[in-house]
């Protein structure tokens, strides 16, 4: 697997390079020897094979499909036919360095809650593997009722005990099965489909493609692509299928010659209208390049407060959750001995 850091090391320092009057087999072959990823060198010495075999660049890129998206390859062929190969590959160190920060803000968001989440996990193991199990042969000898919560604890306990290792298997093989229905297009599209439409959640998935969206085509149309194909690379680069059936939709609308907004407007719960309203005026004035890029800016903003809102509501609800786990276990185990007590004071 190759990093997205060493995508964005390759089209900035090669960008540089360029820049500076190295050829491309030059600077190919500089940054083939710097790299320390041994798979992403490898790939570079094909590249280079293939540039001094007298190849293009992004015919050598289109060979490493699952590296180097359509978006990757798009932008440096538009810059190989304009002459402008080291600006749109500083474009696009720009995009893969963005999309490298998003992601980084979206795992530290959910990092916290992920902390007590596993916390939980462990203390929860903890006590059924190590303190409860001698507690057992205790409750089980005592000559009372146990309570109803002590009653599902033993439960619990003595399962994990004697079929740990086929709950075990069993969670794997649920694992592989949910891994294997994820790769039918149809079950994807039905989650993709939910995720717009959950209660919390809607909103920062149709931001996050909004920001792919609005970023991609208009830096795609700032590097010089034509409308459509530009928005044939945009849908390619989308995460979220439904977004990108709405985009293959788009594409042909604007086939027929209709403006980009008029088919947004039709799409309010999937492009809000400050999205189609601005994108009508970019297309009036011949600026929707840069009036994309706004757009891409302005949800970045509301990415960033969402996931803070986000972190902020999931820590309590997770620390209540890790109570009730710690709250009923102490009561499953102190309930018996306060009856035994009782009775004996009885």
């Amino acid at each position: 697997m190759i990093s997205q850091l060493d995508k964005i090391f390759f089209a900035k320092h090669l960008a540089i390079m360029l820049r500076a009057g190295l050829s491309l087999q030059e600077s190919v072959a500089t940054i083939q020897k710097q790299t320390s990823s041994r798979k992403f060198k490898k790939i570079l010495v094909g590249l280079l094979k293939d540039i001094n075999n007298g190849q293009s660049l992004a015919s050598s890129l289109e060979k490493h499909p699952k590296v180097f998206s359509k978006f990757f390859i798009g932008l440096i062929q538009v810059g190989e036919e304009s002459g402008n190969l080291e600006k749109n590959l500083e474009y696009l160190a720009g995009q893969l360095a963005k999309n490298y920060n998003l992601q980084r803000r979206i795992r530290a968001a959910l990092i916290y809650p992920a902390i007590i989440f596993v916390s939980a996990v462990g203390l929860g193991a903890g006590l059924s593997f190590f303190i409860l199990p001698k507690l057992i042969k205790l409750f089980e000898s005592l000559e009372i009722e146990l309570p109803l919560a002590t009653r599902i604890l033993l439960f619990i306990i003595v399962a994990v005990q004697n079929y740990g290792f086929y709950i075990l298997a069993g969670i794997i093989i649920l694992i592989i099965f949910f891994r294997l229905l994820w790769q039918i297009k149809f079950i994807k599209l039905i989650v993709h489909h939910s995720l717009l439409y959950l209660p919390i959640a809607k909103s920062i998935f149709r931001n996050l493609n909004l920001v792919y969206f609005t970023f991609n085509l208009g830096l795609l149309l700032q590097a010089g692509l034509p409308i459509i194909k530009a928005l044939e690379i945009t849908e390619k680069s989308l995460t979220n299928l439904i977004y990108q059936e709405k985009l293959k939709a788009l594409c042909q609308n604007v086939k027929q010659g209709r403006p980009v907004a008029q088919y947004l407007k039709k799409q309010k719960q999937l492009f809000p209208l400050i999205v189609s309203q601005m994108t009508e005026v970019g297309e009036k004035t011949g600026t929707l390049d840069s009036t994309l890029l706004y757009l891409a800016k302005f949800y970045e903003k509301e990415i960033s407060s969402q996931l803070k809102d986000l972190a902020n509501i999931l820590e309590p609800v997770l620390l209540i959750i890790v109570g009730l786990i710690v709250a009923f276990v102490a009561v499953s185990i102190i309930s018996p001995i306060y009856q035994l007590t009782q009775g004996l004071h009885g």
